[in-house]
């Protein structure tokens, strides 16, 4: 995901999440979150300009039906539109906000293959954030889901949020990328085999840190688990799967 705050079909804006041990795990997130020299999160967990990408929200009863999953927020076209379209493709419907007049504010959906993630309508031009040119910012730097039947889940994006795709081959399976509207990447779909073949469904949301070395050795302290780790040639950390105390899945990236 190369750009931030895009007004556009398919392009994601945030994510949140609700969780149980609210403060432990806002503890948690603060701290592996805000390393190194240039920090890009502040430890509300906002970037480092207050704005919020990431919401770690209190796990009430409201929330007691919604999977324990980071959930990235897809703009979409029309919010009904693509919520009637994801039942009538195997999804379900866990949450749906409507105005005083009945219109569709936005979703949470859940796919077929068990992955959550809410759709609002596109963002305006002129109500998206204006950032600075320092480039140092929190944000989502990638979407990855890894599912058993890649060809169908693919094909329920396309519908539901308006992804397009190209292909990609892996060990003789296939994965795809998928963009936004505006062409830009933003995900990318995985089929589950060798080192991904334990993952679950999920939407792994990563987030860059300026010192992933030590975010790594801040998620074993603090009581998280480090999946697996993708590095360099010369063994220098570029991100790694993290499973947090509470047995939330995400991902965290070196930053550029």
């Amino acid at each position: 995901m190369k750009k931030s705050f895009i007004p556009c079909i398919g392009s994601v804006m945030s994510a949140d999440i609700a969780v149980p041990e609210h403060e432990s795990e806002l503890r948690f997130y603060s701290r592996i979150l805000t390393t190194g020299v240039n920090p890009l999160w502040r430890e509300d967990l906002m970037n480092n300009m207050g704005m919020p990408i990431i919401g770690l929200g209190e796990r009430i009863k409201e929330y007691d039906h919604l999977p324990l999953q980071w959930m990235p927020h897809i703009q979409v076209a029309d919010v009904a539109a693509s919520a009637q379209r994801a039942l009538e493709l195997g999804g379900s419907e866990l949450m749906h906000g409507k105005d005083d007049n009945g219109n569709s504010q936005w979703a949470v959906i859940l796919d077929p293959s068990g992955a959550a993630f809410g759709i609002i309508p596109v963002i305006p031009a002129e109500a998206m954030p204006q950032l600075d040119s320092s480039g140092l910012m929190g944000n989502i730097n990638w979407l990855e889901l890894t599912v058993s039947d890649t060809a169908a889940i693919v094909d329920f994006y396309i519908q539901v949020v308006g992804w397009s795709t190209d292909r990609n081959e892996h060990n003789g399976e296939c994965s795809r990328n998928m963009f936004s509207g505006g062409g830009d990447t933003v995900a990318e779909i995985c089929h589950a085999h060798a080192d991904k073949i334990d993952l679950p469904s999920v939407w792994l949301i990563y987030l860059p840190v300026d010192d992933l070395t030590e975010s790594l050795k801040r998620v074993k302290e603090d009581g998280g688990n480090v999946i697996n780790v993708v590095q360099r040639i010369d063994g220098e950390s570029l991100s790694a799967v993290i499973q947090d105390p509470v047995g939330v899945y995400f991902g965290l990236a070196q930053s550029s």
